[in-house]
């Protein structure tokens, strides 16, 4: 019986414990609910709305149906037309489409002889369920007028781009890049604050000279060069192991990573003001890593989300550097095209930074 009263006793204390720390009983039912949401709604493995252009240099009725009947698939989302086979290789090549659709001239004649390929479905291989999916488009059947009865198939060839041996660490290296260096640099600066309390140093900091940005940024400095040797790492390994190419600039590719060190640090630190202890600062960095697995586009492509599932992972970093990875490594584009994203990690560097050290400013107060 005093066995069991003294195990009472521990459990009742335990569940108290657990009631006085909100961000662990948040957790709770925060984690089951996340990834219900996750799995069962904001990943979809049916793709759709593929961001795609077309180049109908037939521009007939009958190349004018095929694109019609192309876009009622759903499995593409037609979004500009341009001119050539050569307009489209550089939308693929700047990010801006998924799929491009080059119809020849002579279109018309190469549905009746049924012995040539009829449309070129540009893909860009980089992504193997982008690939995947275009694969699906071939054979796609064309009708003629209404009077006439027979049913044409124009023939579909498929060219991927960027990673035509379809090798699985083509396209999963550049995006692992950015899984762990979100994962090492928000584990750094997560605990930052929350070790200076518990070692007791919190409170020398607060009677020196120094601002409470002066403290953030000395704090995040560190790990940029931590991150930087972390990436040569990851390069090396892909490089001499996998095969994986670095076809652009490699300044570029350590210029974009800088960035990106920069918004996870600061997204590190603001959540450094947000808990008290080490151990909540690790269920607060867990609790952000697995969006920004599933919704970045490094699992599934970003244009097959739902919309609302988009919305979320635009906020992320790693959403704007998988793109510039890949972007960089894979299809030779520079940072000049891709402006938008390195201006996102920018901002969002100066917003978290900002945002951490107010919040620890009030916490001094």
């Amino acid at each position: 019986m005093k066995s069991l009263s003294r195990l009472m006793a521990v459990t009742r204390k335990e569940v108290r414990q657990l009631r006085r720390d909100r961000l662990t009983f948040a957790m709770i039912f925060g984690m089951p609910m996340m990834q219900i949401l996750l799995f069962g709604y904001a990943i979809n493995t049916d793709v759709r709305n593929l961001k795609t252009a077309v180049a109908d240099e037939s521009n007939t009725h009958l190349s004018r149906e095929f694109v019609a009947q192309l876009g009622e698939t759903q499995v593409v989302d037609i979004r500009q037309r341009v001119t050539s086979s050569a307009d489209l290789e550089e939308l693929l090549r700047t990010g801006e489409i998924s799929i491009g659709v080059a119809i020849p001239s002579d279109f018309d004649r190469r549905v009746i002889d049924g012995k040539r390929s009829a449309v070129q479905l540009l893909v860009d291989g980089s992504d193997p369920t982008v690939l995947g999916v275009a694969n699906q488009l071939r054979n796609m059947p064309v009708s003629f007028d209404s009077n006439r009865r027979a049913k044409e198939q124009a023939a579909v060839e498929v060219r991927p781009y960027y990673n035509p041996e379809r090798r699985t660490p083509v396209n999963i290296v550049p995006g692992l890049m950015g899984v762990i260096l979100t994962m090492t640099m928000m584990i750094f600066t997560a605990v930052a604050v929350v070790r200076e309390r518990e070692h007791g140093n919190l409170e020398l900091l607060i009677n020196t000279p120094v601002t409470s940005f002066e403290l953030m940024t000395g704090k995040i400095l560190p790990y940029i060069a931590i991150g930087l040797i972390q990436l040569a790492l990851i390069l090396a390994i892909g490089d001499l192991l996998f095969d994986v190419p670095v076809r652009g600039s490699v300044l570029d590719l350590y210029i974009a990573a800088s960035f990106f060190i920069a918004a996870n640090l600061a997204l590190g630190l603001f959540v450094s003001t947000m808990v008290t202890t080490q151990f909540q600062a690790m269920q607060a960095t867990f609790f952000l890593m697995m969006p920004s697995i599933l919704l970045s586009g490094f699992m599934f492509p970003f244009d097959g989300m739902p919309v609302a599932a988009q919305y979320l992972g635009e906020v992320l970093p790693i959403t704007h550097f998988i793109r510039l990875t890949r972007g960089i490594m894979l299809r030779e584009a520079t940072l000049g095209d891709m402006p938008f994203e390195l201006v996102y990690l920018g901002i969002f560097s100066v917003i978290a930074m900002t945002a951490a050290a107010l919040r620890f400013s009030k916490r001094l107060d």
